[in-house]
């Protein structure tokens, strides 16, 4: 069966009632202008969604076709677009010879709107015999005077010579004349498109004789003489100096896109160092001028991709300052990637210059809200000088004394990366510890947050190794705790909050209401409201203190932990036994001070059991002394972090060796020399254009075997029994956006199934786009199909309904089949993604749709359990493979997602097996976030799905 082309989809609404055949005929037979204007609406939408006027194509033709109203004619001109034209058999319909008299007058209609739509519409025109007595008419538009019609009859020879050259077979040498005295620009932009398409030779000739005006043309012109220039010497590379000159001068047109074009083409054409530097200067400046993200974005990863050019790292390490000015764009995408490429292009020669300008940078951020999205940006700017700082230690030194500012900084996220920077510099560069423990000690009263004083506390006491930066830090610690023991300051400041209500209902607020006399001698009334100060010592209580009285006794804990490593090594070094028992002694008076606030009764909410046992601990670690705690405390935690920063360290390594490896070949891949590069040849010769396009409607470039499972029988749906009168099975064709179903249907009767017609509806976030058309089954004969489904956001649906026909002859009602449900499955739209653990936690905390799912599995092995989720789900596992690493009984993972829309699916995983249980099944949850509803459900709803399916055993 011939498919017909769709030229367009008009929606049709449901509720609407479909008029009756004679009903329209009246309508246009009687009807006046406006009711024939809506009887040719209907008959348009209904005819494109699929029903059937046979009868009305007369009436059309002898009472709608000879009206003169520009918006009829425009209807009449879709109308013939859908229509059938020929007989079962393939013969012209006779009708069609009074349409073509039609044409042929309003091709020399006097106004400019009729004909050249006319010409338009002949562009789709596929007839051959309707086409031939228009050709003369066709030719003489050429001369028309208005350019509408002008470039619109370029387009119609085009379009017909490309499919019947017979009708015209000299239309290049006619286009090529008419070229030569053309002025109008859109006229010449598409006569050269048709030379470009159907005569290289001819429009490169016309080039060769222009070449030195290309600058003065169009914008449109010019494009498509860019296409052209590249498409050239990408098949033939010789070429290329001829038109090298031409493309320089390009990127300085005004138009972005030709310059866009021009240097992408410029890169292809040569590699030469000033050709890299010219591209990227003309990238960077239309970064920072235009004014749509989207197209920042778009520029900005072809300055990235110039990366992959040979020769090109050497270039931009030279302009990487340049690049930088990107940085001055207030969209923290673009930023993010920016920052990304000049980390990569960061040399010994330019890394001075670099981290001068990021902290030029960060230092505007301090303590700004320009934007939204500032604090984040700082945050960026942090991660890049901590990369350069471990990369080139020579400029650690200078970023250290800016950095450690914003340990003090309102945006907790941007100080955690500062001391995360800090941990991992002190760590490898033993040189700056001195500098880093000072400058944490000069700040440490200013912080304002919770986890960075713990964090800061860690620093100090893992990297203190002299006695007086162990005696600045214990002097800094007894600041912030205030006057020692606590308890008595509690029960005072308990004692202050209880009388402050009796405070508040004494001092209430006044009104004073005084009379004065204006400047025109009239009496006015002035009343003011006098508000008492409220003075208490809540507000000026140590950091460190405040956070106890508030109940925050996790950082006792850290203070604690960290008094007992310090009190260690200050035994070790060389110092008066005197001092060292004195030291003790401070530090457990401090101890036993936060012992007993957290079991005092001015505290609201008192010590867990675990915060006392571990606090108790470190009591016992001060009261014993034992040599061996020195191991356990500083031994051990150096070995820890050690390896905690070395697993750290190779899991960017990997995802950066990934990302750089998915980019070569391997080595027993064929090498593709472009100058002998066959059809079948590498990606190297793949055009551009063409490519784009192809990814614009869903197709794939990608030609690897994907195994079994992603083959066409994987997706193939029976929707009928093989008993059944119609058998039917349908292949499940899912593109980015839409899905497709073919559908193969085989009549299994002898008798002919009259108006057969496959009736859809869909379940979910999916509507039905396309309804299939009725047809005819022969005995014994089948049928290919296609409907297409579009698919608005990731969520799981279903497609269903029935096969409806009428059996030849037979007097009963029609015969319906329903067919098996098609169920669209999410795991279609969801691919694995990284991202790190400071995106995740603000994730987390932003998306507000939860589903909790209870693991209810056979499986016994946590290990197995997570990696078939992970197999099942299309989910990454954001948790380090060493990190979950060892025989344990419970196992807790963060695992990311990203949906083909955009859409975040972030999971948490936390499993153990039930105590006591050796071969027990693996128990726990899933907490799975998400910003829709749909997205979250349906993932739940998958994983509720597999988690009782047995995973298939894998080699090793």
């Amino acid at each position: 069966m011939e498919e017909l082309n769709c030229f367009g989809l008009i929606a049709v609404n449901p509720d609407q009632e479909t008029p009756s055949e004679m009903h329209l005929k009246q309508e246009l037979e009687k009807g006046d202008l406006k009711t024939k204007t809506e009887a040719m609406k209907k008959i348009i939408k209904l005819s494109m969604a699929g029903e059937k006027f046979p009868g009305l194509l007369m009436h059309i033709i002898r009472f709608v076709l000879p009206e003169e109203d520009h918006f009829i004619k425009k209807l009449m001109l879709i109308y013939w677009e859908i229509v059938p034209k020929r007989r079962p058999n393939g013969t012209l319909l006779n009708e069609m010879i009074l349409v073509c008299n039609a044409f042929l007058k309003d091709l020399k209609h006097p106004n400019e709107f009729v004909c050249g739509s006319t010409l338009r519409f002949l562009c789709k025109l596929d007839e051959k015999e309707l086409l031939q007595p228009l050709m003369p008419s066709i030719i003489s538009s050429l001369e028309h005077k208005h350019s509408y019609v002008r470039r619109n009859a370029v387009l119609a020879l085009c379009n017909i010579y490309r499919k019947h050259p017979s009708l015209i077979p000299d239309a290049t040498e006619i286009i090529a004349r008419y070229l030569e005295s053309e002025q109008d620009m859109s006229c010449r932009r598409n006569a050269f498109l048709m030379l470009t398409l159907n005569d290289r030779d001819k429009a490169l000739d016309y080039l060769s004789s222009c070449i030195d005006q290309v600058q003065n043309f169009g914008e449109i012109l010019q494009l498509v003489i860019v296409e052209l220039i590249y498409k050239v010497c990408t098949a033939k590379p010789s070429e290329r100096s001829r038109f090298f000159r031409c493309i320089f001068s390009l990127l300085n047109s005004s138009s972005s896109a030709v310059r866009y074009e021009a240097a992408g083409t410029l890169v292809i054409l040569s590699n030469s160092p000033s050709t890299i530097k010219a591209a990227a200067a003309c990238y960077i400046d239309l970064i920072i001028k235009e004014s749509d993200n989207n197209v920042k974005l778009i520029v900005l990863d072809r300055l990235v991709g110039l990366r992959e050019v040979v020769g090109a790292v050497s270039v931009l390490q030279v302009v990487v300052m340049d690049i930088l000015r990107v940085l001055s764009v207030h969209d923290l995408e673009v930023q993010k990637k920016t920052l990304n490429l000049a980390l990569d292009l960061v040399s010994q020669r330019n890394v001075t210059e670099i981290v001068d300008l990021l902290k030029k940078e960060l230092a505007k951020t301090h303590n700004t809200s320009e934007h939204e999205n500032m604090g984040r940006y700082r945050q960026l700017l942090i991660k890049t000088l901590h990369s350069c700082s471990i990369k080139f230690p020579n400029v650690a030194s200078s970023i250290i004394p800016m950095l450690v500012e914003f340990v003090s900084d309102q945006n907790e996220l941007a100080a955690l990366n500062v001391l995360e920077f800090l941990r991992e510099a002190v760590q490898k560069l033993i040189d700056l510890r001195p500098l880093v423990v000072e400058k944490l000690l000069e700040y440490f009263q200013s912080i304002g947050s919770l986890k960075v004083h713990r964090a800061t506390l860690w620093i100090l006491a893992e990297y203190a190794e002299t006695p007086q930066e162990i005696i600045a830090i214990v002097q800094e610690i007894r600041v912030g705790l205030g006057k020692i023991p606590f308890v008595d300051d509690a029960e005072e400041n308990d004692d202050d909050k209880a009388a402050e209500p009796k405070a508040a209902t004494v001092k209430k607020p006044t009104t004073v209401t005084t009379t004065k006399i204006t400047a025109d001698g009239t009496y006015a009334t002035e009343s003011s409201y006098l508000t008492p100060k409220v003075s208490g010592k809540a507000s000026h209580l140590p950091v460190l203190k405040k956070y106890m009285l508030d109940s925050d006794f996790s950082i006792s804990v850290c203070l604690a932990s960290s008094l007992v490593k310090l009190a260690l090594k200050f035994q070790t070094m060389k110092v008066d036994e005197s001092r060292i028992n004195g030291f003790f002694a401070e530090a457990m008076l401090i101890v036993t001070s936060m012992l007993r606030l957290g079991k005092s009764s001015a505290i609201t909410k008192p010590l867990t059991d675990d915060e006392e046992n571990r606090i108790s601990l470190c009591l016992r670690a001060l009261s014993d002394r034992c040599p061996v705690l020195y191991d356990a405390y500083v031994s051990e935690s150096k070995k820890s972090t050690d390896y905690m920063l070395k697993v750290y360290s190779e899991e960017k390594a990997g995802t950066k060796r990934d990302q750089d490896h998915s980019h070569d070949a391997d080595y027993d891949v064929q090498t593709d020399f472009g100058s002998v590069l066959s059809s079948r040849g590498g990606d190297k010769a793949e055009d551009v254009f063409e490519v784009s396009f192809n990814r614009a409607v869903g197709k794939s470039s990608d030609k690897k075997d994907e195994g079994f499972d992603s083959t066409l029988l994987s997706k193939v749906s029976q929707l009928t029994g093989f008993s059944d009168p119609v058998y039917a099975e349908a292949y499940v064709h899912v593109n980015q956006f839409d899905i497709v179903l073919d559908v193969s249907m085989v009549n299994q009767t002898g008798d002919t199934l009259q108006n057969c017609t496959l009736e859809l509806a869909t379940i979910g976030d999916l509507k039905l786009v396309e309804k299939p058309s009725s047809f005819v089954l022969s005995p014994h004969d089948y049928i290919t199909i296609k409907a297409s489904v579009k698919v608005a956001s990731t969520e799981n649906g279903i497609i269903f309904g029935n096969i409806v026909y009428d059996v030849g002859g037979s007097q009963s009602d029609r015969n319906v089949i329903i067919i098996n449900d098609i169920h669209v499955d999410i795991m279609d739209y969801i691919v694995p993604a990284a991202c790190n653990l400071e995106d995740f936690r603000q994730m987390w905390a932003d998306f507000e749709w939860e589903n909790k799912v209870t693991v209810n599995t056979t499986l016994t092995d946590l290990h197995n359990y997570l990696e078939h989720l992970l197999r099942s789900t299309n989910m990454k596992c954001l948790t380090p493979a060493k990190t979950l690493e060892g025989d344990c009984n419970m196992l807790a993972a963060n695992l990311y997602a990203k949906s083909i829309f955009g859409e975040d699916a972030l999971a948490n995983v936390s499993i153990e097996k039930p105590l006591g249980e050796n071969n027990g099944s693996v128990v726990g949850h899933i907490r799975i976030r998400a910003k829709t509803q749909g997205m979250a459900l349906s993932l739940g709803d998958k994983v509720n799905a597999i988690q009782r399916v047995m995973p298939k055993p894998t080699g090793v």
